[in-house]
């Protein structure tokens, strides 16, 4: 049987909610609470926002079928870390969490067609929030 192609947009969700749902087994085994999966604000989407203890944690998930994380962890770039800034400012404000520590982390998930499981690389606190929300956490 012929595989989709990844340019799919039925495919590319399917992979994302798959990889997402890995990246949150992950972060449970590691004591997080999970607050919200998909939030959406105003200006876009944060992927999984957890709490560690009394910190808030803004996860972005990035995923690949191949075997490296090196092409997915590039694609958080500067406009990317300006955007999750403005969305955990207003997550935080609009759930009224401002007076708590936050935090950006990082979930690359790689499925390598070879593997049964997925290697999951976990890089907490992965850039400080951007623009004039740096001063927030």
């Amino acid at each position: 049987m012929e595989q989709p192609s990844p340019l799919e947009p039925w495919w590319r969700r399917w992979f994302g909610h798959r990889s997402e749902r890995a990246a949150c087994r992950f972060l449970r085994r590691r004591g997080h609470k999970i607050l919200k999966i998909n939030w959406h604000g105003r200006t876009g989407e944060v992927d999984l926002v957890a709490c560690e203890g009394r910190t808030i944690v803004f996860v972005e998930v990035r995923s690949t079928e191949g075997a490296s994380t090196e092409k997915p962890a590039l694609s958080v770039d500067e406009e990317k870390q300006r955007r999750l800034s403005r969305l955990a400012a207003e997550f935080m404000q609009k759930h009224r969490l401002l007076g708590y520590a936050a935090r950006f982390d990082v979930i690359l998930i790689a499925w390598p067609k070879t593997r049964w499981f997925p290697e999951i690389e976990h890089v907490p606190n992965a850039f400080p929030a951007q623009g004039h929300f740096g001063s927030f956490g």
